[in-house]
This record gives C-alpha cells, sequence and structure tokens, in this order.
C-alpha cells in the first residue's frame, strides 16, 4: 500500500490558492476543444498532418491537400495544409519539440489562446492531439528587425500590447507573476551541466558558473520586484516572426502563446525591446533607443489607461517611470531565455546552436547591467 503523505489543510490551502493566483481563467462558454488520439512524428509531420486534415476537414480531397513547412521555429514543427479551391483557409498543425514540456506549460498554452481568441487577440484554435495542436491561420506577413521599427508598426504592436495587457481573465484572484517561478524551473533544469562531471564542456567554459548565476537571480527578483510593475496577462514571447502585420486590415496581431502567463508589464515590454536584436543574427545595435522607446511607451500607455478605463493623459513622471521598469526588466529577459536556450541545447533536435545564443544573451545581460542600475525611479 503505498503511503499517503499528510498534507495539512492549511498548507493545501495555500497550494491551491498558489495555482489560482498564476492561472489564466478561460471564459464560461467558450467552445470545447476537440481532442484527436493522434502522434505525429516530428520526423515525418505531413503523414500525421493529413491524419488531422481529414478528422478537420472531411470535404477535402485529401490527394488535393498541398502543405507548407514553415522553419522559422526554434521549439516546434509548424505545417500549413490548404487546398487550392481555398487558399485562404490554411490549416496550420503543430508538433511540439523534443521535451519541451519541460519548459512549457502545455495547459496554460491552451487556456492563454482560447482567452486571446475571445478577446479577438488570437486565431481559432481547431484541435490538440497527442503531441500538438491544429489552429486557424492568420492572413500577414511575419515582421523582421526592420519592422518593429517602423513608426506606423511600432504604434500598432504598442496598442496591441496594451490591448492584451488589459485583458482580465484572472476571476477575482490578484493574478502573481510566474516570471520568478518559471525561471528557477529552468534553473534547475539545467544545474547539472554545471558540474565536472557534465558531458558539456562547452557550458563550463563558455557560461558564468551555477553560483554567479544563482546570484544574479535571487539580487534580480529582489530588486526587480520592488519597482512596483503591474502584473498582467502576458505574451513573455514578443520576438519579430511572432508579430503578424495584416497590411489590408492595418492592424497587428500576435502569434505563438507557449510562454503566456501572468507575469510583470514591463518584462512583456522590456523582453519586446530585446527582440529588435533578432535571432539568428543577434545585434544589440539595434536595441531601441531612448528616444524611440518613450515614443513606444507613450503610445502604449495611452491605450492601456484607456482600455483599463484611466483616462489616456500620460505624464512625463509616468513615462519616465514606465522606461526605468522596462530596461530593469530588459536583464530578466536576458536571463529568462539565457537558461531556455541551455535546455534547448540539452534536448532539441532543431539546428540552431542554442548554446551559443544563450552565451550571447549572458553577455548581453553583464554589458547592460551597470548602465540600467544607475537609472534611478522618479519619486
Amino acid at each position: 500500500m503505498s503511503r499517503i503523505p499528510f498534507i495539512s489543510v492549511k498548507n493545501s490551502k495555500r497550494k491551491i490558492n498558489h495555482i489560482m493566483e498564476t492561472e489564466i481563467h478561460v471564459p464560461v462558454g467558450s467552445p470545447v476543444i476537440r481532442k484527436f488520439p493522434i502522434f505525429v512524428e516530428e520526423h515525418n509531420v505531413i503523414d500525421g498532418a493529413m491524419k488531422l486534415v481529414k478528422q478537420l476537414r472531411p470535404a477535402w480531397d485529401i490527394n488535393h491537400v498541398k502543405t507548407k513547412l514553415f522553419t522559422d521555429g526554434t521549439t516546434n514543427k509548424l505545417v500549413g495544409c490548404y487546398v487550392d479551391a481555398s487558399p485562404e483557409d490554411v490549416v496550420l498543425v503543430r508538433v511540439y519539440g523534443n521535451k519541451t514540456e519541460l519548459i512549457v506549460d502545455r495547459d496554460n498554452e491552451l487556456k492563454s489562446f482560447q482567452v486571446l481568441h475571445a478577446n479577438g487577440c488570437a486565431p481559432r484554435l481547431y484541435c490538440t492531439f497527442q503531441n500538438g495542436l491544429c489552429y486557424e491561420f492568420m492572413q500577414g506577413d511575419a515582421l523582421g528587425t526592420q519592422d518593429v521599427r517602423d513608426p506606423i508598426l511600432l504604434r500598432l504592436i504598442s496598442r496591441e500590447m496594451a490591448r492584451i495587457h488589459a485583458i482580465h481573465a484572472h476571476n477575482g484572484c490578484i493574478p502573481k507573476p510566474n516570471l520568478w517561478i518559471k525561471m528557477r524551473k529552468y534553473f534547475s533544469l539545467v544545474a547539472t551541466e554545471f558540474t565536472e562531471q557534465a558531458s558539456n564542456a562547452r557550458i563550463q567554459q563558455e557560461v558564468p558558473s551555477q553560483a554567479v548565476l544563482e546570484q544574479e537571480m535571487v539580487w534580480m527578483k529582489e530588486h526587480l520586484s520592488q519597482l512596483g510593475s503591474p502584473v498582467v496577462l502576458c505574451h513573455n514571447d514578443l520576438l519579430c516572426k511572432n508579430i503578424i502585420h495584416n497590411s489590408k486590415e492595418g492592424h497587428v496581431r500576435f502569434i505563438d502563446y507557449e510562454y503566456s502567463s501572468y507575469n510583470y508589464q514591463a518584462f512583456d515590454i522590456g523582453n519586446h525591446f530585446n527582440e529588435f536584436a533578432g535571432m539568428s543574427e543577434l545585434d544589440y545595435g539595434l536595441y531601441p533607443s531612448r528616444e524611440m522607446q518613450l515614443e513606444w511607451l507613450r503610445v502604449y500607455l495611452q491605450a492601456y489607461k484607456l482600455s483599463t478605463k484611466k483616462g489616456e493623459e500620460v505624464s512625463d513622471r509616468e513615462l519616465e517611470r514606465l522606461y526605468i521598469q522596462v530596461n530593469k526588466f530588459a536583464l530578466a529577459s536576458h536571463f529568462f531565455w539565457g537558461f531556455w536556450a541551455l535546455i534547448q541545447a540539452k534536448y532539441s533536435s532543431i539546428d540552431f546552436d542554442f548554446l551559443g545564443y544563450a552565451v550571447l544573451r549572458f553577455n548581453q545581460y553583464f554589458k547592460t547591467k551597470p548602465a540600467v542600475m544607475a537609472l534611478q525611479i522618479p519619486e
């Protein structure tokens, strides 16, 4: 007979409350997501995609279904399926990457998807299958590092982020950020790689030591959580390719909600500013200037205040405060994706130098930290 651990009512209540505080709540009446007991082989995505298309589009002649493989992802495999008769109806089949359940909360991703769709910010989710999901293709173009700097697109992006940040999906609880929990989890997944017995010698040579990373993490949590940044529903992964511009309709939408959660407002924005540097060829010379950031943040604050019914007047003090919070939280973004890349280096089958990417993110953290820490929030 298995031993049942004794859990005090007080502790179990605390645990339930903690889960509820970080949990996203799906609106009542949201459509039920269909689930298919289909497993799609990572190295043979097309065959698996066809099985799903048969279920989702029974009227399509399977012999005439065309496919397009998308190659930009660094976490999953993605294929689009369509027929010539209706080229605008593209079913996207996304197959989760190897061991990505270690870094992505799939249940949370589905909830984010549903909440964002209910608020007009995300495409339709068609179904889940054993190792992935299918959803509607969003018409438009994925942006590049030059596009996010464009004055018109920059305003559209800041307004769309404000719209998402204003969504209430926390069922009356005061939402808590999951940044520190997630970062700690990521760190624990790679901690063994820092030992002398570890197989990856390159980590020991090029990445700061485990003790240094641990120390910085403790310092960050202590310092950044005191900055007063509101906790809101965040995308948390707003790299250029996750922003789709529909020029016909004149709007942008964000895709890929794997990392969406309750988090600090300033983290989501600081993370996006870091992504101005790109990914495959990182260039931090592209990080937005103070002037560009202030323009972005002013538009954002006007939209956010309007959405949360707090007027739309933005004072210089408010703007300066957000500017400083954002640049300080950009430090946490370097650490978060640095740890993420170390995990990917260990498990991912995608052809990308994850370890090199981790090194660049940690280097940028230590390079920018002194100047950022000298910034003082106005009283």
